[in-house]
């Protein structure tokens, strides 16, 4: 194997680790989109019957975003979580001395991952919003589908290595390019779901929101698979067609 193709084999191979980790880090992770509001001074009826919906398993769409919007919600694709202030009376009582604010997550469901989304958030009766729905089911799965392939495509590395051959890593790299597509369509699908669900329900006064860690890391991720995928697939490639010629110049 020539230096060149040795090279950019191994390159490749970090590129494609990098990315591994970093998706799995991003779809493990509840900070894809993260909300900032202002400090929630004192207890309210309101404010204890938000924090009450947002523990429910039959919280709706627009419950658990309510929540998200007041206590400064982080959502990932697995979790959604709350802060809760530590003066807040109705949670953690006066005479409580600590400092620190408590967070409370809640899981989806599968059942909520699947579940139908709303025109109107929380009205069953406004009609299924299709497109909604299946933005989320997409930036729900398409991240487990592009893990999967960068494994497989490890495997089929790794046959490469013990078979010393660079020609199974064009498979290698039509699978890297595959889970980049997929990579780069959930995260089209989170940002436009997000944008959907901000028309439907406006931030309130003083509520900012932004997209977190979680969510750079999968966009990070994006086009490393990207560049791993052309190093494969160029090494494999060339390596092939050098061999061919220099057979076809024995030959001659």
């Amino acid at each position: 194997m020539d230096n060149r193709f040795a090279t950019a084999f191994v390159i490749a191979c970090v590129l494609s680790l990098i990315s591994t980790i970093y998706m799995a880090a991003s779809i493990g992770t509840d900070f894809w989109y993260e909300y900032r509001s202002p400090v929630q001074e004192n207890s309210s009826d309101l404010a204890k019957s938000i924090w009450t919906d947002f523990e429910s398993d039959e919280a709706d769409e627009k419950t658990y975003n309510d929540a998200l919007f007041r206590f400064n919600g982080t959502v990932g694709l697995w979790r959604r979580c709350i802060t809760i202030p530590p003066n807040t009376y109705w949670y953690s009582p006066p005479e409580r001395t600590e400092s620190f604010d408590v967070t409370k997550c809640m899981s989806f469901t599968l059942n909520e991952q699947f579940m139908e989304k709303f025109v109107d958030p929380g009205n069953h009766n406004s009609g299924i919003d299709l497109l909604r729905t299946y933005l989320w089911r997409c930036q729900f799965l398409l991240p487990f589908v592009s893990l999967g392939l960068m494994c497989f495509g490890a495997v089929i590395g790794l046959c490469a290595c013990i078979c010393r051959s660079l020609y199974p890593t064009i498979a290698t790299g039509i699978l890297h390019l595959l889970a980049g597509l997929c990579t780069l369509g959930s995260v089209s699908c989170y940002v436009a779901g997000i944008e959907l669900l901000h028309q439907k329900l406006e931030l309130p006064e003083n509520v900012s929101g932004e997209f977190g860690w979680s969510f750079c890391l999968a966009c990070v991720s994006a086009p490393l698979q990207f560049m791993a995928s052309a190093l494969f697939i160029w090494a494999a490639h060339t390596n092939r067609k050098e061999y061919t010629l220099m057979k076809a110049y024995r030959v001659a």
